[in-house]
């Protein structure tokens, strides 16, 4: 019986968590109560909703622990059809993968996996945008679009141009430099997502190929 009831309690959360996702991408941080939340969901009650959640800055944080995790389990499941790709906080089923043998592979799969998510799930990376606009109470600043609070993922970008020029693959430059410049450029994708004509795909290429030319070795 409890575990029916931890069951039916995991699927609310993930019930609650998504109608969020779904508010504040469309009414952005600010405008998103729980009673708007409850509406979207179907929930008959916001009680409901505290049951799990005790204020709105937990959540949020909910919200943003399930984006994040959403990332790295498209990530791993990506490796599908590109074998390079590799989750960031290596999630519970992907504990064990070694890193591709090329870092420059490797970067590309990060690179090109990363938009293809943005390109997937437009209104959770729309949620992630107002939530830290909000965070940092000015919707114009780069801060808002600060996508790892933690530093987990410039660490991870920073190891990985470190091991590339470890292995010789890349040329001689300073790793927080290149780290910044990829994953500043790929934050800055919120922007395009109101721009229908913008083509990920094809951007994600071009991306991928501008960083390898700045990476690489040409000796």
């Amino acid at each position: 019986m409890s575990t029916n009831r931890s069951a039916a309690a995991a699927a609310r959360r993930a019930q609650i968590i998504e109608a969020t996702i779904e508010t504040v991408a469309e009414l952005g941080y600010a405008r998103t109560t729980f009673a708007r939340i409850a509406a979207r969901g179907g929930l008959s009650s916001t009680r409901l909703i505290s049951y799990h959640f005790d204020s709105k800055t937990a959540l949020m944080q909910a919200v943003l622990d399930d984006v994040y995790r959403s990332i790295d389990a498209f990530l791993l499941a990506r490796r599908s059809v590109d074998p390079a790709s590799r989750p960031i906080g290596r999630p519970a089923d992907g504990e064990g993968l070694d890193p591709p043998a090329s870092a420059a592979a490797e970067l590309r799969a990060y690179i090109t996996g990363v938009v293809a998510y943005v390109d997937d799930h437009r209104s959770r990376l729309r949620a992630l945008q107002s939530i830290f606009a909000a965070v940092h109470d000015d919707p114009d600043s780069p801060a808002a679009h600060q996508a790892d609070p933690q530093g987990q993922v410039m660490s991870h970008l920073h190891g990985l141009l470190r091991r590339g020029q470890e292995q010789g693959e890349f040329r001689s430059f300073d790793p927080l430099v290149i780290a910044a410049m990829v994953q500043r450029t790929l934050e800055g994708l919120t922007r395009l997502l109101d721009h229908p004509d913008v083509d990920l795909p094809h951007y994600a290429e071009e991306l991928a190929t501008a960083v390898d030319l700045a990476t690489r070795r040409h000796d």
